[in-house]
């Protein structure tokens, strides 16, 4: 039997980024955070993909961790950043919940557009609503962590470790939920669901624990990157956030938990990269770096290091 190495290596790459991180740039420590923002919310994705549904809706909950984070330094003063991904992870889960009931009902084109829809509604009620700042949006306090605020020099380390620690976390988590036997339903799923039922397991029910999941890590991933950011407007809604998390999702792949950080981490790269070399045209730079990768590794990244095992066997 193969030995599964995946925690050693989340741990070892925590253990590492603690270490060098001091090193990195500032500007290198916010491109890395908010990849670990957008790695959540595709690590929640691996799980509907593996189940084959896609859901082009995550920003809907991406947002409301956004804005759980701003509204409890806006209406209460709160600016813990731990405190802030536990009630944005919340009220993004409990939303699910509701959702879910709905959702789980839909396989194929009709899940991702219904996500879609629902995504779509929120960034319309944001936009109208003068309370939240519309359109603008609103600034989000300074974060502290567990009531001390880092000198202005260490914050972004600062922030830097705990959005890799709650990462890992939650990671390390997601890999112990796909060696359950609900979490090991999701091929089948994929494959016949039909059969699935036969068996005696309900789909609709591990459809709807998979979309909780998904949506509490999206909402933990949105607290994160207002965290991040500093600032928070109803474009984290748009369904271009959503076709955003989906991208990562295909350019990683869902072989590991580890896929969707690596993935965000190379997205954010060959984003910063375009942009600098092509302000004008970095859409199209973007997109062609992304669709040249998307060709020759259509399994995702990850799928290199399958290649390199392979080799060496």
């Amino acid at each position: 039997m193969k030995h599964d190495r995946t925690t050693t290596i989340i741990i070892a790459a925590f253990v590492l980024l603690v270490v060098l991180g001091k090193l990195l740039p500032q500007w290198a420590m916010f491109i890395m955070t908010v990849a670990f923002a957008r790695g959540l919310v595709v690590l929640g994705l691996l799980l509907l993909l593996r189940a084959g549904l896609v859901s082009f809706g995550q920003a809907l909950f991406y947002c409301i961790g956004a804005y759980a984070a701003g509204g409890l330094g806006r209406f209460f003063g709160i600016s813990d950043i731990f405190l802030e991904m536990l009630v944005g992870g919340a009220l993004a889960g409990v939303t699910a919940f509701v959702l879910g009931f709905l959702l789980a009902r839909y396989r194929g084109i009709f899940f991702g557009l219904l996500s879609l829809a629902l995504s779509m509604i929120l960034y319309g009620l944001l936009v109208k609503t003068e309370a939240l700042g519309s359109t603008d949006g609103f600034n989000i306090l300074p974060s502290t962590l567990f009531g001390w605020r880092p000198d202005a020099e260490w914050v972004r380390y600062a922030v830097l470790v705990s959005a890799a620690a709650v990462a890992a976390f939650a990671a390390m988590l997601v890999h112990r939920y796909l060696q359950t036997p609900l979490g090991r339903l999701a091929p089948a799923i994929k494959d016949n669901e039909i059969r699935v039922e036969y068996m005696g397991a309900s789909a609709r029910r591990a459809v709807h624990v998979k979309y909780v999941i998904a949506a509490t890590l999206a909402g933990i991933g949105g607290a994160l990157a207002a965290t991040a950011v500093g600032h928070i407007d109803p474009e984290m809604a748009y369904w271009t956030t959503s076709g955003e998390f989906i991208f990562i999702a295909i350019l990683a792949g869902t072989g590991n938990v580890v896929a969707p950080f690596v993935g965000a981490a190379l997205y954010g790269a060959i984003h910063t990269m375009a942009y600098d070399l092509s302000p004008n045209t970095w859409q199209m730079s973007l997109g062609i770096a992304l669709l040249a990768l998307i060709v020759f590794l259509p399994e995702g990244v990850w799928s290199l290091t399958g290649k390199f095992r392979a080799r060496h066997s």
